[in-house]
Order: structure tokens, then sequence, then C-alpha cells
């Protein structure tokens, strides 16, 4: 696992992963970097590891067990308790892969995710211009073959 920064209009990290247990270990890393409130879109190609690293993420929040996040394609959101500097924190994590239209958007009820307290990641959320006008950044994972994944992380200032 290894990582650089810098952006020219925000934060930008990158990591390399050899595993699923990788990915997640660099979820933990990146629930110390996001501050709510922060939507982000969760990009990367089917089987990427987009929830692998939102298992990481749920953990080191005390939201979840890796094994009880789950892709939320067919339920659309899921939705944890946790914490993060001992104040509470929401972490959403929707799937709108499913959706095809803003109007079938406006039924989950994003502008009520985005709370103070709200960590909201979304997978596939760049097919909504919405979601793009929204976001405060982006984790991009892409495929570098086999197991290893390159995941890019971007963040707005």
């Amino acid at each position: 696992m290894s990582n650089a920064a810098v952006a020219a209009e925000g934060r930008m990290y990158e990591f390399t992963t050899q595993s699923g247990s990788d990915t997640i270990a660099v979820g933990r890393k990146l629930a110390d970097l996001l501050k709510p409130p922060q939507l982000l879109l969760l990009g990367g190609d089917l089987g990427t590891g987009k929830t692998t690293l939102v298992k990481g993420i749920a953990q080191a929040l005390d939201a979840a067990d890796p094994d009880e996040v789950t892709s939320p394609t067919f339920t659309l959101m899921h939705e944890f308790d946790g914490t993060r500097q001992g104040k509470p924190v929401k972490l959403y994590h929707l799937d709108v892969y499913r959706l095809e239209s803003e109007r079938q958007l406006e039924t989950i009820g994003l502008d009520d995710l985005l709370t103070p307290d709200a960590l909201v990641l979304v997978e596939w959320g760049e097919k909504f211009k919405s979601i793009r006008k929204r976001a405060t950044g982006e984790i991009l994972i892409t495929s570098e073959g086999g197991d290893a994944r390159k995941i890019t992380v971007t963040l707005k200032e």
C-alpha cells in the first residue's frame, strides 16, 4: 500500500492495493481524511472494490463490521451510525446504478441526508448532474490487473 498527496484545487490522495484486505485498510485511513459534511462520488467499474472500500470506512467509524457492509444495489441506500473523533457521524452508502432519471433520484431525499454530521458515499453518482454539482469530492477505484487497485481520492477545499 502506498500513498501520495497534493492537488491544485483541493487535496488528492493515491493508494495502491494488492488485495481486498488492503482496500479495507485504505478505507480505514480514509475515514480520518473525510470530515462531515461530505458528499463523495464513489466511482469505478463493476467489481473494482467500491463496497470493499466502504467496509473499511464503516469499520473505522465504529459504524459496522466489514461483513455487515454489503452493496446497496437493490436497496439503493444503507445507513450506518458511527463516531468520528468522539462525535456522532452518519454514514450513507448509496448505489444509484439502477436509477435512470433525476426524478427517481429525488425519491431518495438526498438533500435530507446532507446533514452536518453526514458522510454520503454515492456509487454511480456521476450519472446525475445534481449529484456531481453537490459533490465535495470523488473516490475513483481502477483495476491495475488481478487484485491490484489504484484508489484516487480528490477532496475539494
